[in-house]
């Protein structure tokens, strides 16, 4: 769970048997991505993702330890139906994390370029994700620095006191969140476009939230349930 993340130091032996833990686990991360994608975003997974792996091996995995929950490469339209990139896109949180090298990002970059980025951004802001960007220098030269940060930004995920609540799973969590951020019933097709799972997995969810006494059904049936309505209980969860 987030609220458990701790930074530690590790031996020398540790870190060896870890680098091949990631080594192994990229790979795998990597051909699953690759086998699931089209068009322009399999070609830009089958192409250069040195800043990709580089943030993922100093940063995310060292946090998360674990490729669950991430998209490579991940595809998002824009309202005006321009096709925008999100470099990992951990979809349990919607956060989006970007490798951003100095030249192209900054020393080279031209007026429509920028102009462009600035969309982007806003893209991301207007469905709803968090922009996290690192640098290249960043990631090289501060990398302990930067899993700080993230700790820290993942501990802004810590529920209240309430014991339950740090009983919950991200998913669990991110399920209250977006229910609190719409502020009306919700449905199963509102949880699969929030946590980028397959409808079984969703399933659980609700039926976890359900038995906890977060959520209940929005009607008077129970035998069949069409939407979904936060518990009194849930409003005590802090964002």
């Amino acid at each position: 769970m987030i609220e458990h993340f701790v930074i530690s130091p590790i031996s020398f032996n540790e870190r060896a048997v870890d680098c091949m833990n990631f080594e192994q686990s990229w790979a795998a991360f990597l051909e699953r991505e690759r086998k699931t994608a089209s068009g322009r975003r399999l070609e830009r997974l089958m192409g250069d993702l040195t800043g990709e792996k580089r943030m993922f091996e100093t940063v995310l995995w060292p946090v998360f330890r674990s490729f669950d929950g991430f998209s490579l490469e991940y595809e998002i339209k824009s309202t005006s139906g321009v096709s925008i990139f999100v470099d990992a896109l951990y979809h349990p949180l919607r956060l989006a994390f970007e490798s951003e090298g100095f030249v192209p990002h900054a020393e080279n970059i031209t007026r429509d370029r920028f102009a462009f980025e600035r969309m982007r951004i806003r893209t991301l802001a207007l469905f709803g994700y968090k922009y996290i960007p690192f640098s290249w220098d960043e990631l090289d030269r501060k990398a302990e620095s930067c899993q700080r940060y993230l700790y820290e930004f993942l501990g802004r995920y810590t529920g209240s006191d309430d014991p339950s609540l740090r009983e919950l799973t991200v998913y669990e969590r991110e399920v209250l969140r977006y229910a609190l951020r719409v502020n009306r019933p919700f449905q199963m097709r509102d949880v699969l476009l929030c946590l980028g799972v397959k409808q079984d997995a969703g399933r659980l969810v609700l039926r976890l939230l359900m038995a906890k006494q977060f959520i209940r059904p929005a009607g008077h049936g129970t035998q069949k349930i069409r939407a979904y309505v936060l518990d009194d209980r849930a409003y005590n969860y802090v964002l």
